[in-house]
């Protein structure tokens, strides 16, 4: 197995979330011991962002920003999808709280997790459609 940033790369679907993670400089941590749960963003999640907003983010003026939003996407815990359907929110690292919604499937803050437990050597990855912003 892989870390959570290999996994990732390998996919091929997650380029944009690499590229982000990379220019907020978060590779080393999510290559550390973890455990870790990303709810990770699709390329085409990132694509219904407005126009612009992914570019801007990239910008070293906007790291902090750029920071705040990936770290809202990670859990400091393995919450596997059999967890997930417990819990009403999970504390991020971020330090705001997501909301966690099971009625009709699964929803992060409103956003569909459309694929669960993709293990990693230090953690999981579930996938979801949209991009979840902190408050």
């Amino acid at each position: 197995m892989a870390d959570i940033v290999a996994t990732a790369v390998a996919a091929g679907s997650f380029n944009t979330l690499v590229a982000a993670v990379k220019a907020a400089g978060l590779v080393e941590t999510l290559q550390g011991p973890g455990p870790f749960t990303v709810f990770a963003p699709t390329d085409d999640a990132f694509a219904k962002l407005p126009a612009g907003t992914v570019e801007s983010l990239l910008e070293p003026a906007n790291k902090d920003k750029l920071v705040a939003i990936l770290t809202y996407h990670v859990v400091p815990a393995e919450v596997l999808a059999a967890d997930v359907v417990t819990l009403t929110e999970a504390p991020t690292v971020n330090g705001q709280q997501i909301a966690i919604d099971t009625t009709n499937g699964v929803k992060v803050n409103g956003a569909n997790v459309v694929q669960t437990d993709i293990q990693c050597d230090n953690g999981v990855i579930h996938v979801i459609d949209a991009v979840i912003l902190p408050a």
